[in-house]
């Protein structure tokens, strides 16, 4: 096997093609380096081998894949950048990404291995499933700045991939409850599902708007050093969904002197009814490293992550890094210096301290930031049982960019898949 070429996807599908599910199961645990006998097992559930961690104990590495593509986006620069999106080939990067990280060959048995994280026997029909997106810089219903923000390839990657599974299209919601969701979205996704139901502010066409609080286990106390933080409430769809994907965007946010990235803990800011305060009561300050109510060990974003309706409900965390921000309103990034190129990845975990851990190396390892306060959060995250950071906090993150792959890591089992 090549150190730096897992897997052409030409050699990759016909490999599909040919081999019976056992054997494909096989293949995909050689390449992990998972034991093929532990999912043979007979009674083992694909439970038994997601990486999945309890408490603050690491009993199994979580697995974080990264997918890459080069022939997934093509813009230059000019037109509309989520035009310039190959689909078919985000599709198959969301299927190949989903069989590394499950270790199944089937849509079915995909989206099993998933949801039986979090539901005895997974979905069942009327089970509802919530999407978070990021849309940090949509404004507007109709117009779009053309500045980064959710891609509609992944998104209906996930939803076909969902769909030959058995979901429903109208058990889905995608939603940003804190910002408009743009037309773009909508009609990439309509024009496919028109089922799928999207909620957001702005009072769009056909989009629900977004209610907060309509149970008491949606509120979110903050354990804040000062004890300045007001409690807020989260979306309501997240109470009434049985399962959360979470699908960020990689981006710098503010650099070394604010909050340095937002990734998927960020995202769900944008699943509160707000976010800003008057004086100490505004999370913005919590993040902000520069700011004088900024410490290292404490996070916001722990504490809303760490709601039962987000934390005992997420399958998936997603990242679309098919091109990256500099910032939450920047142009999409064209070129990759450590790529050669365009990002053209997809991140895919279910530990999501893990996979932000992974997008933020890259982020580090591209020079757009420092790792003097990137990996704070994530070892707050770590401290209160949600995930695993690599490294320490005096030596933190990983080397995703080391030969072979995956040999800069010795706590997360980081998988790339080039293909």
């Amino acid at each position: 096997m090549s150190q730096t070429r897992l897997f052409t996807r030409r050699k990759f599908l016909l490999g599909l093609a040919a081999t019976a599910g056992g054997a494909i199961l096989a293949r995909l645990h050689h390449l992990l380096r998972v034991p093929v006998t532990q999912a043979q097992e007979p009674g083992l559930t694909p439970r038994a081998y997601l990486p999945v961690v309890f408490g603050s104990g690491k009993l199994r590495k979580p697995r974080v894949v990264h997918v890459r593509d080069a022939d997934a986006t093509y813009w230059n620069g000019t037109g509309l950048f989520y035009n310039a999106v190959n689909e078919s080939v985000v599709t198959d990067m969301v299927r190949i990404g989903l069989q590394f990280l499950t270790g199944q060959d089937t849509w079915p048995n995909i989206w099993r291995a998933l949801c039986e994280r979090v539901q005895p026997g997974g979905y069942i029909p009327g089970q509802k499933v919530a999407l978070k997106v990021n849309l940090n810089a949509s404004q507007d219903c109709s117009n779009h700045g053309n500045v980064i923000d959710a891609l509609p390839q992944p998104v209906l990657g996930l939803i076909s991939g969902m769909t030959a599974a058995g979901v429903q299209p109208a058990d889905i919601t995608i939603y940003d409850s804190i910002r408009v969701i743009p037309s773009y979205l909508r009609n990439f996704v309509w024009n496919r599902y028109p089922e799928v139901k999207f909620l957001g502010t702005g009072s769009c066409p056909g989009v629900i708007p977004p209610s907060h609080g309509v149970d008491s286990s949606l509120t979110v106390s903050f354990n804040d050093p000062y004890g300045y933080l007001n409690n807020r409430q989260l979306v309501d769809v997240l109470y009434h969904a049985s399962y959360l994907i979470n699908m960020p965007i990689i981006k710098r946010h503010g650099g070394d002197g604010a909050n340095p990235v937002t990734l998927s803990f960020k995202n769900h800011f944008g699943s509160l009814n707000r976010i800003s305060g008057s004086g100490t009561n505004d999370l913005h300050r919590y993040i902000n490293t520069s700011d004088s109510l900024y410490r290292n060990t404490y996070s916001p974003f722990v504490d809303i992550y760490r709601n039962h309706n987000i934390r005992d409900k997420t399958v998936l965390v997603l990242g679309d890094g098919l091109y990256g921000g500099t910032s939450p309103s920047s142009l999409p990034i064209q070129s990759w210096a450590i790529f050669g190129g365009g990002c053209n990845s997809l991140f895919l975990g279910t530990d999501p301290v893990a996979t932000d851990c992974v997008m933020a190396d890259l982020i580090v390892a591209e020079g757009l930031v420092s790792r003097a306060h990137t990996y704070d959060y994530l070892y707050c995250a770590e401290e209160a049982g949600l995930g695993v950071c690599e490294g320490t906090r005096s030596n933190p993150g990983g080397y995703p960019l080391q030969v072979p792959y995956g040999s800069g890591y010795a706590d997360i089992e980081y998988a790339r898949v080039d293909v």
